[in-house]
This record gives C-alpha cells, structure tokens and sequence, in this order.
C-alpha cells in the first residue's frame, strides 16, 4: 500500500502526530493521545475536508466488515473536538450536520520530514488524491485492524487515451529512445559521485535531539478503547494481560482479558448492580485470576475465575471502604493481603489459604501505626518485600518466611504500584511527582531509584516467566468548574462550564473566607504555579511567581484573607513553607525547623501556624508551632494525621488518619483528650483529601464516587442534619486532591476531567545498563 504523504500533520492551529496517535492543541503542556479509531476517523475527515462525511461512510471506512453502533462515531468525534480542545458550542475543528454527518472545518496541511520536498500547496486538497486516499486507508486498517480497501480499489480506473491502445514508432525510434536513457542515467551518476565530497561537507551534523525524539519508543500501546484501563497484570508467559475497565454499555468496572498482540478484549467477569470488579492478579500457575469486587458502602469480597472464564469462586470478605491490596503467594495456594481494617483495628499483612479459608497472620512485627500496602514474593522465593505508610510510602522486605523488617528506599514517595524484576536484583515502579507519574528501576543492591524516561507510567506488571511488562499510561486534564447548589433537598445543582478556560490542568482551587478571591494550581504557564483572581473579575487572574507549589495540598487562606500560606519546592528541590500576599504579589519564606513540611493551615491566632510533617518513617504528624520568636518554639504534636482543615465557624480542627476511614475533630491547641472521631465512615482511605468545610457555617461536604455519578457530593459527620446528595456530574471525575466550598457553602469549586484517559502499555524489558545513564534520577 501506498505510503501516508507524511507522518504529521497540522489541522488548524494543532499538531498531529500520525504514528503516536497524538494531538498538541496550542498552549497544552503535553500530546493528548487519541485511539487508532479516533484517527481513522480523523484522516478520513482530512481527506474530504470542508466536505460533508456522513456517519454512514464514516463506520464503512473506519468499521469495515463489523457490525458497530452508531455510538462509537460519536465517541470518536466527542475525543477528537477534545484533543482539538474545541468548544462544542462554538466549532472552529469539527461541525456537526444534523442528521448527516460531519465537516472538518479547519485547514490542513501535510507536513514534510526536513529535508523532504513539500507537496505543492498547503490543504489537504493540496495533496495528491490517490496519496491522501492511501493515507486514510493506511491509517485505518491500522487502527482498526482489519483490512480496509486499497487506494487502487477505491479510486476508478483511468481510461486509456484514444488510440493509444498499442505503441506506435518502428524499432528503430525505439532503440533510439533506449539509447538516450541509458546515456542520461550515465551522466547522473557520474555527476552524482564527482558531487558526493562537496555534498558531504555541505550536509549538516545529526541534531542528538532530533536523532532521540525519532527513536522509536521502548513500548508500544496494545489497548485503545474510548475511557481508561487500569490494573493490568500479565499471564506468567506474557501473552495475555487482563485489566480493568468499563464495557461497553455498561455503569460498572469489569476485568477484561485479551492478547499483549492487541487484539479485541473480552470481557472476563460480570459484576452487578452497582458493583464494581478491581485488582486483578494472575496466578503463578497461569490458570486463574483473583479479584475484588466491591459494592460502594455495601461489601467487599475476594472472588477468583479461571482465566479462560467460568464460574466464580469467592473466596472472602474485606472492607469496602478501604478495599485491601494483594498478590499470590509463590506455591500458588494463598493469597497475603497489605495491611487490613477489621472490627478489630488495623491488622499487618496477613495470607489467606485458598483451600481451608483460613487466615494467618505473617510472622513478623508491623509497629505501631503503620500501614503495610502491595506486599509481593520475591521470583526466587526469598523476599517479602511491601510499601510501608503511602504516600510517604518507602519499600520494606523481609525473609519470605517472615522475620525483622528492613528498609530498602529512602525515598518519602507517592508510589503507584509496583512489581519485581525477573532477576530478583531489581523492582519496577510508578511514583507521583510535581503532578505527573513516572516509572522508576530500584536497584536493591546500590538502592539507587532511577527514571526509565516514561511519562504519566504506573502501576507496572511484570511477567512472571518471561522479561516484559505492563503498565498503564494515564493523562488526565483537568478545568475548574463553579457548581452553585440549588434546593439540595430536590438535588439541584447548576454548573457554570469552565471558570477560567484553558487548554491546561487546573486544579486544587481554593476560596478565601471572603469568598471573593480564589487561588489555584495549573500549568498553563508551561510548569506549575499558583494563580489568583478575583471571582468578580474574571480578567483578574494571574500567576503568582516565586513559588513552585507542591500540589498534594491546597494553600491555606489567613482569616482576613490577606495572605496565604503554601508548602513549595526551593531551589535544592526540598519542601518549604511560604507567605503570599496576592495583591501584590510578595513572597517570603517562613523560617519553619522542619525538615519536611507537607500542608501548612493558618489559624484565628497570627502567631501560631499549624504544619502537617513527614517522618523518616513515612508516617505523618501535625505539629502546632508559636512564631513569635526564632526558631519557633513547638507547642503541641498530634500523631497520624494524614489531612488537616480549620473549621472556623466551630473554632476547631478537622482531620483525618493514614491508618483507617472516617474523620476526627480537635481543638486548635491540639490536646489529646479533645480529640474524637465524628465520622466512622467517610472519607475513605484513598480519597482522604476530598472533603471541606464552609468557613461561614461549617458545613461539611465530602465527594464520592459511584457508577451512576463519578462526582457526587454528599454532607458528612452532621447526623442531626437531613442527609444531602448531589450528582455534580455524572461522568467526569474529580481530581483526588481537593475542592473549595464557599464560605456559606451555597457553591462548590473543584477540578473536574476535560479528558480523562488511560490505556495498557507493553514493552520488554530492557538489561540492566553497566554505566549510569545521564538523565535518570536518583
């Protein structure tokens, strides 16, 4: 088949990447990535450009031989318009024909490799049909999958001229022509070769930077359904993977199982109701998948099928407000679990045997106030090796038949998965950092964590019998959205869409006690930063130099709302605490004797500041400091505390725990006979800093998560008060770190996904280099 005319493209003001599948829209601080169906379709749109495509043409070319809904054309046009960053209601990419199809609005031009010769003019149009036609048939059978038409059999044959059915001229005019090329073609070469030294000192020097963006990636996507997959685990072989994302036509997660070849999933189990099915793992002998399935509020069990399908075997229970984290033990015949919440209190890790259904607790000491999460067997049966206290979380192991632990990291990280390498020297994992996630190699031997170079990578899977993985490879973006809550008691909410447009990831916004001024992180500006404006005037905002904030926890308003607080990187890239004054713009840094300050909360005294700190140990404590002489002097410590927030209008502090569910209170002085739990529940472990309280009334709001409504918005730790839930947005998700109340908490400020997506990356695993390689991170 005829060649793509190139492998990029600009449609309007945007890239495209042909062969990566990605679209930079302007201003964006990284590619979105499309599915190869998406592409299709777009490529097909390029080649009739500011023409009418119907829907029906549009599944011939894109779905051929299948039998698809019309939904899936929606799907990839509603992705397309976000990649392009387009405003439905005003379409400057892709315009909607009611009841027939589509138009590409915007100019196309194909784009040359340097040094290539350009096609004569820049549109689509521009370029040779039968070289376009090839091009959207190239793409599609290749995001497809299946054998689309030739350009050859969709373009008509050429009739021949008249009378040109025979050549014409006797032999000797054509021995003359033969003649004449054969001397030609001579003469090129000659001049070619007495030209080449001149022509080698005229050619420049390879560009390193264009030579390794050319190089082709160490991985490759093998799954491309419209929303995300999550969790993957490998078949021992590494020819299967199965994952966890949502069917077609479906509310809940499922787990999927399909080829690493990229060929269509099937779908492994049924959940029902509102159930959702999650953390898959595959057995070491191959043959079956364990499994939680959890019902929000309702249960939690451990459930396993046979990797081929079948029925299911349930093999536990666990606690839906923490579900537990788990793999298989080497022999096959367990399951150890992390850390666990029971009706006892939190438990170390623990293996639950298959056969009888007992559990047993691992002989070994878990301390006192941790938490023990993603326990896995070393390949060689040796090492236990576990996450201790996330999200300050460091890797642990110790002897596979239990013992003393030992600490193999020192890294204080937000881990997001991990596995083993095949050799047992090494573990693959994902970790948040500056609001992206990164795939790190930590040797055990040097203890060493380095960057394998692959943005927005986690939860790795390696193969148990062979050298490959998988990961999933997720970039969300997020807009701000103003929900001002109507009669809750009939659950009416009006949504303002966006609050400050943008191309960028905007999160964590945060309202002063006056309610007229907002502050918020994003990186429109290329890296993150804070951002203020004045909610009356919209034209206000602008970006707050001189701090680098750090995005786990929102910045924390004074009383008068003057200034704030923030905890932000410095120039060694250590944590520090801040002062801004918003209206003009100074910073200063605050002289606090802590070594690694997480949040910082302001309290109604200016002389005392409240700081959320990060041990050695990854376990976390609030510590109230008197700044009125230097250093300051330390008043009071509060242990576990995994997120604090001032209740102004009850003149006490909010908190919740590493170690369990729910939400406690304490008076600002800290004393610990003033602390008590106010809610058993909520928040969740995972979702613990998803919740807030209004500084004019104090009421206090918590955001779920359900199947039916992926933001839902429900009052907590007031049961004197008539219950109260609002289905903010059926299908976007919030972003985990935060959301703002105003203070008399008629409206709700938070971060909602423009574009959330996430597919399933696999790649074999490279040896281990023998030299440092300069880039990766220690």
């Amino acid at each position: 088949m005829p060649p793509l005319p190139a492998e990029h493209l600009r449609v309007g003001d945007c890239l495209v990447d042909i062969p990566l599948r990605e679209i930079r829209a302007p201003g964006a601080r990284r590619p979105r990535r499309i599915t190869p169906k998406s592409m299709g379709v777009l490529l097909v749109l390029v080649e009739h450009a500011d023409r009418v495509v119907s829907r029906d043409a549009l599944l011939a070319e894109v779905w051929p031989d299948t039998l698809p809904t019309d939904d899936v054309v929606t799907q990839a046009i509603t992705q397309l318009r976000k990649a392009f960053d387009e405003d439905r209601g005003n379409p400057r990419y892709i315009e909607t024909i009611a009841k027939n199809g589509y138009r590409l609005l915007a100019r196309v031009e194909w784009l040359q490799p340097e040094g290539a010769p350009a096609p004569a003019g820049d549109s689509a149009a521009a370029a040779p049909p039968a070289a376009v036609d090839a091009a959207a048939a190239t793409a599609t059978a290749t995001a497809s999958g299946y054998a689309a038409r030739s350009a050859a059999e969709r373009l008509e044959p050429i009739p021949p001229l008249p009378g040109s059915a025979r050549p014409r001229g006797n032999w000797r005019s054509i021995l003359g022509v033969i003649a004449a090329v054969i001397g030609l073609v001579a003469g090129l070469v000659w001049w070619s070769l007495a030209r080449q030294p001149n022509l080698q000192a005229a050619l420049p020097t390879a560009d390193p930077a264009r030579v390794a963006a050319n190089t082709a990636r160490a991985y490759r996507l093998i799954t491309s359904m419209p929303g995300f997959e999550l969790a993957p685990t490998l078949s021992p072989d590494a020819a299967m993977v199965a994952y966890v994302a949502i069917p077609e036509g479906q509310r809940g997660t499922a787990i999927l199982v399909q080829t690493t070849d990229q060929t269509p999933p099937r779908q492994l189990t049924q959940p029902s109701g509102l159930a959702e099915d999650s953390a898959p793992a595959w057995s070491p002998d191959g043959r079956s998948i364990a499994f939680l399935r959890v019902e929000p509020g309702v249960s939690c069990r451990i459930l396993m099928i046979a990797a081929n399908g079948g029925a299911e075997r349930e093999l536990g229970d666990c606690d839906s407000r923490s579900p537990p984290t788990f793999d298989w033990t080497p022999d096959g015949r367990g399951l150890i679990f992390g850390s666990m919440w029971t009706s006892q209190g939190t438990v170390g890790m623990r293996v639950l045997d298959l056969a009888s259904g007992e559990w047993r607790a691992v002989p070994y000491d878990p301390g006192v106030g941790n938490l023990d999460l993603w326990p896995r067997f070393s390949p060689d049966g040796r090492w236990l090796v576990f996450v201790r206290n996330n999200p300050q979380g460091d890797f642990w192991r110790l002897p596979a038949e239990g013992g003393t632990p030992e600490r193999l990291s020192k890294l204080g990280a937000d881990v997001r998965g991990w596995d083993w390498l095949p050799d047992s020297r090494g573990l693959l994992f994902g970790r948040m950092i500056d609001g992206d996630t990164r795939m790190f190699r930590l040797d055990l031997d040097g203890g060493q964590a380095r960057d394998l170079g692959i943005e927005s990578a986690q939860a790795p899977a390696v193969a148990a019998a062979r050298p490959a993985a998988a990961f999933v490879q997720r970039k969300p973006y997020f807009g701000l959205f103003r929900v001002v809550l109507g009669d809750t008691s009939q659950g009416a909410v009006h949504v303002v869409d966006p609050l400050f447009p943008s191309s960028a990831r905007d999160i964590l916004p945060t309202v002063a006690p006056d309610g007229r001024q907002i502050v918020f992180a994003s990186d429109r500006s290329g890296s993150t930063h804070l951002w203020w404006a004045d909610l009356d005037q919209p034209d206000s905002l602008r970006m707050l130099q001189g701090v680098l904030p750090n995005i786990r926890y929102a910045p924390s308003w004074s009383d008068d709302s003057q200034h704030l607080t923030v905890v932000g990187t410095d120039a060694e890239g250590r944590n520090a605490l801040y002062e801004i004054v918003p209206t003009s713009g100074k910073v200063t840094r605050l002289p606090a004797p802590v070594a690694e300050p997480l949040q910082v909360v302001q309290l109604p005294d200016p002389n005392q500041l409240l700081v959320l700190v990060g041990g050695n140990d990854g376990r976390m404590q609030a510590q109230l400091f008197d700044r009125r002489r230097a250093p300051w002097r330390r008043i009071a410590t509060l242990p576990d505390v995994s997120q604090l927030r001032l209740d102004r209008a009850q003149a006490r502090l909010l908190f919740t725990r590493q170690t369990e569910a729910g939400l406690w209170q304490v008076d600002l002085q800290l004393s610990p006979t003033s602390v008590r739990r106010i809610d058993a529940n909520e928040p969740v472990s995972d979702r613990y800093r998803l919740w807030d309280v209004a500084a004019g009334t104090g009421e206090l709001r918590y955001l779920d998560q359900q199947p039916t409504c992926l933001s839902l918005l429900r009052r907590v730790a007031d049961p004197s008060a008539p219950p109260s839930v609002l289905c903010l947005d059926q299908s976007r998700r919030s972003a985990i770190n935060g959301f703002s109340l105003s203070p008399r908490g008629d409206t709700v400020y938070l971060a909602l996904a423009k574009w959330d997506g996430a597919d399933i990356g696999y790649m074999d695993l490279p040896e281990e280099p023998k030299t440092f390689v300069p880039g990766w991170l220690n």
